[in-house]
């Protein structure tokens, strides 16, 4: 979702789609399509032949991605574990 920061730091082969945050193989309940995308995602594998190189996956988002609900109905248990903390580190970093 971000392939000039991952050739930036070195990933060796990077599978690059334009997916909103959160969806990075598609959109929920959609098996089928899910699958395209792990399919030409491992094909990769096989066609890359040196570090650095960014494959640009040809599947394009049904919406507009701001129109995109991907929040679940309540919040993960990690991140229930963990939102006092998440909370502020965001506080901490808009200082």
């Amino acid at each position: 979702m971000t392939p000039e920061y991952h050739r930036e730091i070195g990933i060796p082969r990077v599978a690059a789609i334009e997916y909103p945050f959160g969806r990075p193989i598609g959109q929920v309940n959609d098996c089928e399509g899910q699958r395209s995308v792990l399919t030409q995602t491992l094909s990769i594998l096989e066609k890359a032949q040196q570090p650095g190189q960014v494959f640009h996956l040809p599947f394009t988002w049904p919406e507009d991605p701001k129109n995109t609900a991907w929040h679940p109905p309540e919040i993960s248990p990690i991140v229930k574990l963990f939102l006092d903390e998440i909370k502020k580190a965001g506080k901490d970093a808009r200082k």
